[in-house]
Order: structure tokens, then sequence, then C-alpha cells
């Protein structure tokens, strides 16, 4: 094993999931599984594995959503996506934070 494969591996989790993160602040809209509920709301960061979701109510951990996010270029197809909810935290009243795992992308 080289030197940089050697580091890689023995970053922090935090190290890696901060590695590629690119903000993005557009809407989205979640639709859980097993269900007709949709949940409006804001990807706030989008990286390789997951999206941060900025929400108006809790959603229920470990469930997954089929969802949307839209391209803000015509050259790019817009992005959709079968995401976990990880966690969902209260960050102000009424308003809550997704953390999700990508686990499918359509093509």
């Amino acid at each position: 094993m080289n030197n940089t494969a050697r580091n890689m591996t023995y970053r922090t989790y935090d190290e890696k999931r901060d590695f590629i993160r690119m903000r993005v602040d557009t809407e989205i809209t979640l639709s859980l599984d097993n269900s007709d509920k949709h949940v409006k709301g804001f990807c706030r960061d989008l990286s390789g594995t997951g999206m941060l979701i900025e929400v108006s109510e809790q959603v229920t951990e470990g469930i997954t959503c089929k969802t949307t996010l839209p391209s803000s270029n015509d050259a790019f197809p817009a992005l959709d996506a079968n995401i976990k909810i990880l966690r969902c935290i209260e960050i102000d009243e009424g308003k809550y934070q997704l953390g999700t795992e990508i686990l499918t992308i359509k093509n």
C-alpha cells in the first residue's frame, strides 16, 4: 500500500465526509415510501453519499424516500435518488435537519 492510500485509510469518518461536499440550497420534495405523503424542503448540501435537507416537519429516522433534486443547468439532468433518513434533528422551532444517505441514483 502506498503512502497516499495508507493516509486515506487512516483518516477519520468526519474527514472523509467533509472531503467532497457541495452547497446547493435547492428546493426538494421527499416522497415517503409506503405512503402517499410528500414533504417539501431545501437540500442544503450534497455529497457523493448523502444530502443535508431542511424541512418543516419531523421525518421518521430509518425510512426511505424517493426524491428529485432539480438541476439549475439544462446541460445537467436532475438527480433522481432513493435516500434513507439517518437522522432528524430539530434545529429551530418547526425546522428540522435531515441527514440522509443516498441508496441509489436513477440513470
